[in-house]
């Protein structure tokens, strides 16, 4: 099978180390057992090359023979094509695997990403907008919850979808967001403990800190 190629960043500062969404398609290769390498492309200085193959000049980015795909959840639904231990075979699964991709990426990160931004920037008690994005991320979460109960994954399988929303919730986590919602930490806790996330969090890391 040909080799993928996820290109990421040179560099990033520390506080996003071992968020930076790379690790969604690291993890991904890492339990699809399939082959690939990292190559980075410049934090700093992103030239017309890059916009060329990515029109937000953000990483990641898939690489495979020769289609390049940008945007985390398109390269994990390709790379879901390539294995079963990422996507079901039959179409029905399928389809359900990849709703919850979206899912994952639009209603829950939608919501998350607002909120986020509040912490990290430590104005979340500026009542003239958290209260708003907190609200929102309450009721997703709350939703997501409800959805989640009986369940330790998102479909019959683990799949590109659970790392999506794994990786979602492990920002909201970060901020202890999930105080409150044990059934979504509990998902989370589940994808953090598999391997291949360890294998792929602490390559992230390692690439990063490399660059020091």
């Amino acid at each position: 099978m040909s080799e993928f190629i996820i290109t990421t960043y040179d560099w990033v500062p520390e506080v996003p180390r071992g968020y930076v969404r790379d690790l969604r398609l690291r993890w991904a290769a890492e339990e699809g057992q399939l082959p690939y390498c990292v190559e980075s492309t410049s934090f700093q200085d992103r030239g017309p090359d890059h916009f060329a193959k990515h029109p937000f000049g953000q990483a990641p980015m898939l690489t495979h023979k020769d289609q390049t795909i940008f945007e985390s959840g398109a390269a994990l639904l390709y790379l879901g094509e390539h294995s079963d231990k990422l996507m079901p075979t039959d179409q029905a699964r399928r389809y359900n695997v990849t709703q919850w991709v979206f899912a994952a990426l639009n209603s829950m990160e939608m919501a998350s990403v607002p909120w986020s931004l509040f912490k990290f920037s430590g104005t979340d008690n500026d009542q003239s907008g958290y209260p708003m994005f907190d609200n929102f991320l309450t009721s997703r979460l709350t939703n997501l919850e409800k959805a989640l109960d009986g369940r330790d994954w998102l479909t019959d399988q683990f799949s590109v979808a659970d790392i999506a929303m794994v990786d979602v919730l492990r920002l909201i986590d970060r901020f202890d967001g999930l105080v409150g919602y044990p059934t979504c930490r509990a998902l989370k806790e589940r994808g953090e403990a598999r391997p291949a996330f360890n294998k792929a969090h602490d390559d992230q890391i390692a690439h990063f800190d490399a660059a020091n």
